[in-house]
């Protein structure tokens, strides 16, 4: 409550104009209380870092011109075609963007510069032990593709988009094996890979940090179950070498019913089958000669056999 003064005009028997001070009690919200301090404050801070940057400027400026044209191997620099070079003006980000590629200017005591390489990097995930879905441990690495779309992003977002790309891809490879069995991890390379790009993708975009290409390089097994893999599967292509065998059999004993049951119809063709093999024998062994003889003939001649 604050008390509010007024000044009204009061009237006496004798017509006369008396001021007089009414008193009157208003409610003020507390926001028009509140005074602010801190804009006089910002501002006078303000107008000090300006003037401050502009003493430097001048500074500078005269002390090129006076080591003139020795300056001219401080002030100038050069960056590649694959580079860019990010300024920062007395802490702050020079407006318009990275500066490149070919030359340009700074100014010293005021300006410091980060090169950015824009090229595609690779670096290869070390070796990561994961468990499974199925409760399974092997180890496995991989290999990322990446590379920097935007220099300022990459400099102001991150402390070092190198190392932390190198990070999240090593946790990512792990979340991601994680949710699979090893059947899956063995055959489904193609799958993990796009998967983990998408996420690297995905998170490393705020930092302007585009991830190419991911590829599972190395699955490798623990030894116990390598030798289990392996025996299951000999056993795997012995069974299925057995059944093979057994089908073949089993197709040659009903070809064989088949030729006997013909040759039996026919007696010729048993003669016609002893003259084929008879050619046969005399290209491989010209010394052996086979003869048959019928049994009846044989019982004829020898009546006690």
């Amino acid at each position: 409550r604050t008390l509010q003064l007024k000044q009204v005009t009061c009237l006496s028997l004798g017509s006369l104009n008396v001021n007089c001070l009414h008193v009157e009690m208003k409610r003020v919200p507390q926001e028009e209380l509140i005074v602010p301090l801190g804009d006089d404050g910002g501002s006078e801070e303000g107008a000090c870092s300006a003037c401050c940057g502009v003493c430097l400027l001048i500074l500078s400026c005269l002390l090129i011109v006076l080591m003139f044209p020795f300056s001219l191997f401080v002030c100038l620099k050069v960056v590649t075609e694959y580079e860019r070079a990010v300024i920062f003006r007395l802490g702050r980000l020079k407006p318009g963007g990275p500066s490149g590629p070919g030359l340009f200017f700074i100014i010293p005591c005021m300006d410091t510069y980060n090169k950015v390489d824009l090229r595609t990097v690779v670096f290869n995930v070390p070796p990561q032990e994961v468990l499974t879905r199925d409760s399974v441990t092997v180890t496995v690495d991989a290999v990322v593709y990446f590379r920097v779309k935007n220099p300022t992003t990459a400099i102001c977002k991150v402390a070092n988009y190198n190392w932390s790309s190198r990070l999240l891809a090593q946790t990512t490879l792990r979340n991601v094996l994680g949710t699979k069995i090893l059947s899956e991890v063995l055959s489904d390379r193609e799958i993990i890979s796009g998967q983990m790009q998408q996420i690297l993708d995905h998170a490393t975009d705020p930092w302007g940090i585009q991830v190419e290409r991911v590829e599972v390089k190395d699955v490798r097994l623990p030894v116990q179950l390598q030798r289990a893999m392996a025996a299951e599967a000999e056993a795997t292509r012995e069974a299925r070498a057995k059944v093979i065998a057994a089908e073949g059999e089993q197709n040659a004993s009903r070809s064989l019913k088949e030729a006997s049951d013909v040759m039996s119809e026919t007696p010729t063709a048993l003669q016609l089958r002893y003259l084929q093999t008879l050619n046969v024998i005399s290209a491989e062994k010209n010394s052996t000669i086979v003869f048959p003889l019928p049994i009846d003939t044989i019982g004829g001649i020898f009546p006690g056999m």
